[in-house]
């Protein structure tokens, strides 16, 4: 196998969020702020995007250490009643890459600054893009998860 040619990604802003370390199950309510550098953008780059309900993040898991990346299987959050699952089959934060993308609602865009609701990005972490979401994006046919994943998410977004 030869080996993978570098990606080398620039962020294109910053979150500005009330969470300040890494944590688990807290993102209910939580809004944070997407500011984008001013020495890439000029505040044109929004036009338009208040008119969409939710926007994409990519965002870049900065403060996992690449040495707690997980490249195989394991138990979801370390939970031995859930099945084990590889790396790909669950959104795990210890993942190659390090790349997180979350759905999240817009509440106002001023300019460079971007207002969500509910992403799961701490104070200070990269951001990579910014997407409007789309409907036509969206999952086609019916969308399944196994049981385990449901479970997990109905304390994701629990209020703090």
């Amino acid at each position: 196998m030869s080996k993978p040619t570098e990606i080398v990604l620039q962020p294109i802003g910053v979150v500005r969020s009330p969470i300040k370390e890494v944590a688990d199950d807290c993102w209910g309510g939580v809004v944070s702020t997407i500011e984008l550098d001013a020495k890439l953008f000029d505040p044109e780059c929004t036009l338009g995007l208040n008119e969409y309900s939710h926007a994409e993040i990519l965002f870049l898991l900065d403060k996992i250490s690449p040495e707690k990346v997980e490249t195989g299987a394991r138990h979801p959050r370390g939970r031995a009643d859930w099945p084990k699952m590889g790396i790909f089959a669950q959104r795990s934060k210890d993942r190659p890459n390090r790349i997180g993308v979350t759905a999240c609602e817009i509440e106002n865009v001023t300019g460079l600054r971007i207002r969500v609701r509910e992403l799961d990005a701490i104070d200070g972490t990269p951001v990579l893009d910014v997407k409007p979401y789309m409907k036509g994006f969206a999952p086609r046919g019916q969308v399944r998860e196994p049981a385990w994943a449901g479970e997990l998410m109905l304390r994701y977004f629990r209020k703090v």
